[in-house]
């Protein structure tokens, strides 16, 4: 048999990061070593909102979802003994990616590396961040800015680095169709390239040199034909606008470029074994076909559903990544899918419907209009109520959750809390100490004052005109300036923002027809009022700390609202005391808090012991979100009234329980009303 020339292998990756610098420093040289041929950076949420560990809003969110980085000398240590120049790295930022951006390569030129050479890529996706995942820090307009300097930066000089990856990823996660994924995605492509143009930075004849860096993140979920007709779809449309609308002629530069984190939204926690499957299932979607495979991918781990991987179930998935691309003979063969009319007419589809969604974000605007406007929010919130009915009304089968959900006891899940990883509570505490001691000695002589009030003035100042914001963000760097005092600086200027939430707009999408589930919870809450003497049940959905993945509230509040409740909802990035606040002006029955971070051990028993030193102790408290057992148990024996996790997928069903534990606080009769 003639021996076939093998393609190149993907990158491949895991999304890695947690506790300290130092940690995350340890597991990325151990992945290396495993085979891995990238890295994946995971950022904590102060980092990733521009706060430091000490901020209020941080409290309990240190080194939980990522590693913190609060400045230079975080990033040194996250580096140690890892060749920059040689090193082809992503990190998953975006409000902050500019600061994270120069922090990477002041460390890479103390390394002695050719800053020019330097291979990576920032997310840098502020739109979605918007939409899906919270983290943003500014308004939509300067965010653009930030997004448009760092381009054009890089560009200049930093050159085989990718500035931005257009992330679809969240959308997807935030209930987006093929269609939504795809539209959004390219408009906001759209907005950043105009604005790019429009910013006088780059000449006429380097417009392909910006296009051929900008690359994109998508997701993959499970339905793998569509999935895989979807990134053809994608690329083909990339390379219409490419070339029509910025009249880019080499084909090389116009190609789509893309990485690629397959869908978490589908992992389950009800028997999540099953997650290795689909796994490998949406990694098929964006390997199989050669014409629009991906360039990077970075699997998540089966047990993600239940809390953070360890080190052996990244290690997983990695090897998962390995057999496909070193046993299987994929990489030995032309595109397989070439020529089929099935596929052709499924991609032509999706193109046409495409393009049609693009005009007319178009005609409101473009990307950062509709986000304002709260059109992409709302379109997204319905998708996703519209997909959580099919799965409770048993029309999109899970296997395990609405669907053969008899099971054998799971050998891996025999000792749930030692299934995940858990970041020991005490790394909060050195890390604020480290952050102190920075500050502490990073005055240095002969100045009179520290050098980071100067750093941080002319960032300001800079801010304030129309000039490229990295020099004075290198210097801030190089002066020792912290990741909060950089954010804080051009908050100063640029001014915060709250995205609308899409709650309010949203259609029904679960019907309360005379029969249905929701017809009997929505009679609960009437009598649970009439009972009470209130005109309405009022529910307090809140989102405490920095945790921006607002999905599970969001349906959580909609549905609520179907079954009769005043719904109070106010958004992501609360403090406790402000829920509580919110929780007595608005006199409401019970408070939802949606924690997917990890937070939950330190801020629920916050809302807890305000709410009793405000004199309302009865207020019933529901707690939701990636909760181990344990730790569950641990909330309930602080008063929660009840917990709930991804494995309670029936939204009906938990605004009927909720309704009970409205009733139980308040000393009343439980309904004989089925839920």
């Amino acid at each position: 048999m003639t021996e076939r020339q093998k393609d190149r292998p993907w990158l491949m990756r895991t999304y890695a990061g947690h506790s300290t610098a130092e940690a995350s420093n340890e597991l990325y040289r151990n992945n290396l070593a495993k085979g891995q041929t990238g890295l994946s950076v995971a950022f904590d949420l102060p980092t990733q909102t521009g706060y430091d560990p000490d901020h209020i809003l941080a409290r309990g969110e240190v080194g939980r979802v990522g590693v913190p980085v609060s400045h230079l000398g975080d990033m040194r240590r996250l580096f140690q003994d890892i060749p920059l120049e040689q090193m082809n790295t992503s990190m998953t930022i975006n409000a902050t990616a500019m600061w994270l951006l120069a922090m990477y390569q002041v460390v890479a030129e103390e390394q002695g590396a050719d800053i020019t050479k330097l291979q990576g890529t920032t997310q840098n996706d502020i739109v979605k961040e918007y939409l899906s995942r919270g983290t943003h820090a500014f308004p939509p307009g300067p965010s653009l800015r930030l997004t448009t300097d760092m381009i054009c930066y890089t560009v200049n000089n930093i050159p085989k680095w990718n500035p931005i990856n257009i992330c679809s990823y969240h959308l997807q996660e935030a209930g987006a169709t093929p269609v939504q994924e795809i539209a959004y995605a390219m408009s906001t492509a759209i907005a950043v390239l105009d604005s790019v143009f429009a910013s006088g930075q780059i000449p006429d004849d380097r417009k392909g040199d910006v296009v051929a860096r900008i690359s994109f993140f998508v997701n993959a979920g499970v339905r793998f034909v569509e999935e895989m007709c979807k990134m053809r779809a994608f690329g083909r449309i990339w390379d219409r606008i490419t070339r029509e609308r910025y009249g880019i002629e080499d084909a090389k530069q116009r190609r789509f470029r893309y990485g690629v984190q397959v869908n978490s939204l589908g992992l389950t926690e009800a028997q999540p074994e099953n997650n290795v499957q689909r796994i490998v299932l949406e990694m098929l979607a964006v390997t199989l076909s050669k014409d629009a495979r991906a360039r990077a991918v970075q699997l998540p781990a089966w047990n993600e559903a239940l809390g953070l991987p360890r080190p052996w179930d990244q290690q997983w998935s990695l090897r998962i990544q390995q057999v496909l691309a070193h046993e299987s003979d994929l990489l030995e063969y032309e595109d397989i899918f070439a020529g089929s009319h099935v596929i052709e007419a499924k991609v032509s589809s999706l193109v046409e419907e495409c393009l049609a969604e693009i005009d007319r974000i178009q005609e409101m605007g473009g990307a950062l209009a509709a986000v304002e406007s709260g059109y992409l929010k709302s379109q997204l919130v319905s998708s996703h109520a519209e997909r959580r009915a099919r799965i409770e009304a048993g029309e999109e089968k899970i296997v395990g959750v609405n669907c053969y959900e008899a099971t054998e006891p799971s050998p891996l899940t025999a000792d749930l809390d030692g299934a995940i990883m858990t970041v020991d509570p005490a790394v909060e505490a050195r890390v604020v100490a480290a952050l102190k001691n920075w500050r502490d000695t990073r005055y240095q002589p002969p100045f009179n004052h520290p050098r980071p009030c100067k750093a941080l003035e002319k960032l300001k100042e800079a801010a304030k005109g129309t000039g490229n914001l990295m020099e004075a963000t290198l210097e801030c760097v190089r002066s020792g300036v912290t990741t909060g005092e950089w954010s804080e600086a051009l908050r100063e200027v640029f001014g915060e923002f709250r995205a609308p939430t899409g709650v309010s707009s949203a259609p029904v999408a679960v019907t309360a027809e005379e029969g249905t589930p929701l017809a009997a919870v929505r009679e609960k809450v009437a009598r649970t009022a009439a009972d009470l003497g209130s005109g309405r049940l009022r529910l307090l959905v809140g989102k405490p700390g920095l945790d921006g993945h607002s999905n599970g509230a969001e349906q959580i509040a909609v549905r609520a609202r179907d079954a009769g409740f005043e719904v109070v909802y106010q958004g992501i990035r609360l403090t406790p005391e402000q829920i509580v606040s919110a929780a007595l002006a608005e006199d409401v029955h019970c408070v939802g808090l949606s924690i997917l971070s990890g937070s939950h051990a330190e801020l629920v028993p916050d809302v807890l012991v305000r709410l009793r030193e405000a004199g309302a102790p009865d207020i019933p408290v529901i707690a939701g979100g990636i909760i181990p057992p344990a730790d569950a148990e641990e909330l309930r024996k602080a008063g929660v009234a009840a917990v709930f996790t991804p494995k309670d997928f029936g939204i009906t069903e938990i605004i009927g329980r909720i309704v009970d534990e409205i009733r139980k606080a308040n000393k009343l009769d439980p309904l004989e009303v089925p839920a």
